[in-house]
């Protein structure tokens, strides 16, 4: 047989069929992704990183104890028990409850340097005792007061009196302007 042959014999195979008709189809355009939330995903890796460069060192650990306080270097020890006795009055505060760990210090950081720039010597910040936390155990207490041991405008700190807050909040001693450093009796 040859090809002339073959060909005949296909069409005498196929001689009663019927072609299969293709619907129409209505074209598709091809989907585009989502766009990639780029600065979001750069945010998220920077606190991340920021929240892993606060490791606590061994002797702040043990000073998380009932009663937080710090004096930073330079300052009188008198201060602290001034602090206390409600020397300089509260003239501000934030409430950093409900709020995660990375909102809390982007808050707590902003509040800090708003005060400062205010002119405002005194702040309570109340960070809670943990109680609806997992374990019952505070999470941003021994944070916070970390983390206000790295800003250079705070001064000192104390725990604040059971009327306003106790171990769930902490009175927090500001840098000023010069004027108001000569007089507040921190020579």
């Amino acid at each position: 047989m040859d090809e002339d042959d073959d060909l005949e014999a296909f069409r005498e195979a196929v001689k009663g069929v019927a072609p299969i008709r293709v619907p129409p189809r209505v074209p598709v355009e091809p989907v585009k992704p989502p766009p990639v939330p780029v600065q979001s995903i750069l945010d998220d890796q920077a606190v991340l990183a920021d929240s892993l460069s606060d490791p606590l060192d061994g002797e702040f650990a043990l000073d998380i104890g009932e009663e937080l306080t710090y004096r930073r270097e330079g300052v009188p020890p008198n201060t602290l028990r001034k602090l206390r006795r409600g020397h300089w009055s509260v003239q501000d505060y934030i409430d950093l409850h409900s709020l995660t760990v990375e909102q809390a210090r982007s808050a707590l950081a902003a509040f800090l340097h708003r005060g400062v720039r205010a002119g405002i010597r005194c702040v309570r910040v109340v960070h809670g005792k943990g109680y609806r936390s997992p374990g019952g155990l505070p999470v941003l207490k021994g944070k916070v007061a970390h983390w206000l041991r790295q800003r250079d405008e705070v001064l000192a700190y104390v725990q604040a009196k059971p009327e306003d807050g106790g171990g769930g909040a902490l009175v927090v001693l500001l840098r000023g302007t010069s004027r108001a450093t000569e007089d507040d009796g921190l020579d």
